[in-house]
């Protein structure tokens, strides 16, 4: 699929792999809108790529449908990348057999809002716009590319609530995919495994742990770098011919209970 001339969305652009993302679909023709809740990350890479930046809080329909309009003011609408979400780890029960200290269903929610009703949201509203695209020789529309989790997997000790959440993030693939092809639009996932983003923090004491996490990677014995995940979304939006599909990145890991 083409991307010159078009525009593209990635939520949760404004960092990591989003950032990363971003960076590659401009690079091939497409005006980028970083969705982000980072203003001032988001604005610099704007700049950079020769994009907009939107502030966006993807459970807010009005703030992704705010996305969509700038995207639309530069171009068709051909992509959108969902790389915006949480992470929360927390026991199911506590310890004490207090209903008070069982996992706290308020975050839950949340975690299930940002990821997966935020992801559904931006699809649903992205998708629309693409319908009106005029298709290209192969009857395409634009594409969709998901960020799942390994955890939807393999989900460890006190991950209830981000596993939940990629799971339906995994699980929608193939009915919207199906859903969209009356239009054209083709939709995938992709599950990364560890991945080295600003979450771990920098200094000695960070290097050491996500050295120590490498470990568990089957090989490369090493946490994978957010343009090894760019590279596979780029591939998902202008490969034509995939569709459907749920993709790990993730140096063959399995992850283990805890």
């Amino acid at each position: 699929m083409e991307l010159t001339g078009a525009s593209a969305i990635v939520t949760g652009g404004a960092s990591g792999i989003g950032a990363a993302t971003a960076r590659r679909l401009a690079k091939r023709g497409a005006k980028v809108v970083v969705a982000d809740l980072k203003e001032d990350d988001g604005q610099a890479l704007a700049s950079e790529i020769g994009g907009a930046f939107v502030k966006v809080d993807v459970t807010s329909t009005e703030e992704i449908e705010a996305a969509i309009a700038k995207a639309v003011e530069l171009g068709p609408l051909k992509a959108l990348v969902n790389s915006a979400g949480i992470g929360w780890a927390q026991r199911t029960i506590g310890r004490d057999g207090e209903f008070s200290s069982a996992h706290d269903l308020d975050l839950y929610k949340k975690v299930i809002s940002i990821n997966l009703i935020g992801t559904f949201d931006a699809v649903r509203l992205a998708a629309t716009a693409m319908s009106r695209n005029e298709p290209d020789e192969n009857g395409g529309r634009g594409a969709i590319v998901n960020l799942a989790s390994v955890a939807a997997f393999d989900g460890q000790i006190g991950q209830a609530a981000y596993s939940s959440s990629k799971g339906g993030v995994v699980g929608m693939t193939l009915p919207v995919a199906r859903d969209l092809s009356a239009v054209g639009v083709r939709v995938n996932c992709i599950a990364p495994g560890l991945i080295d983003t600003p979450i771990y923090g920098t200094g000695p004491e960070s290097e050491a742990f996500k050295a120590k996490l490498g470990e568990s990677v089957l090989f490369p014995k090493r946490l994978g770098v957010p343009d090894e995940l760019a590279s596979m979304a780029e591939e998902l939006v202008t490969n034509s011919y995939m569709n459907a599909e749920v993709i790990r990145v993730d140096g063959g890991i399995r992850m283990p209970p805890k």
